[in-house]
């Protein structure tokens, strides 16, 4: 008799799965607009909320407003009354490949005790400043490191993590060209 252990790692997947299957007969519902609106504060400072977005055929609104301030640090003469951009790129980064993680976790019956995520990105601000016209504005690189304490081996933990980047919306938005327009009214 094998003892049965349950897994719990906070991830409906029953309802994930459900919501697949879903999707996959109706795939017009799969279409999602998300949305941030961002307000100008004084200098370098801005802050953005997050109320609602479409998807499943409709609007939708978030249980409450989500506001995020940015700002640069006082070594770029500003304020540094929230993190920067380019810092907030990371956290979604890492906040997405971590969801998946546990998504993943919890769908091949492996306990996650801890996961925490140390993430990176090289920056030569040359490009930003005019300094360097052939200096990249962006990242020249970046370095996601986690660690993992888990009721898995180390090649399980590895193929959660390749599946999780393989998943995640935010990797893919990082790693691939996106198409961008910007108007003003």
């Amino acid at each position: 008799m094998s003892e049965t252990t349950v897994v719990n790692n906070g991830v409906n997947v029953e309802a994930l799965l459900g919501a697949r299957e879903a999707l996959s007969e109706a795939p017009e519902a799969a279409k999602f607009l998300w949305r941030a609106s961002c307000e100008w504060k004084n200098g370098t400072h801005s802050k953005t909320s997050v109320e609602g977005y479409f998807g499943l055929g409709s609007e939708q609104v978030h249980k409450k407003t989500f506001s995020f301030d940015a700002d640069h640090p006082e070594v770029f003469a500003s304020e540094d009354n929230g993190a920067t951009p380019v810092e907030i790129v990371l956290v979604g980064l890492a906040s997405c490949l971590t969801a998946g993680i546990a998504a993943v976790a919890q769908h091949r019956d492996i306990q996650l005790r801890s996961c925490k995520a140390t993430i990176e990105g090289g920056m030569d601000i040359q490009g930003i400043l005019g300094v360097d016209a052939d200096v990249r504005n962006g990242f020249d690189g970046i370095n996601v490191h986690y660690d993992i304490d888990a009721d898995a081996t180390p090649d399980e933990i590895r193929a959660l993590v390749a599946q999780s980047q393989k998943r995640s919306a935010v990797y893919d938005i990082v790693t691939n060209p996106t198409n961008v327009s910007v108007e003003v009214n």
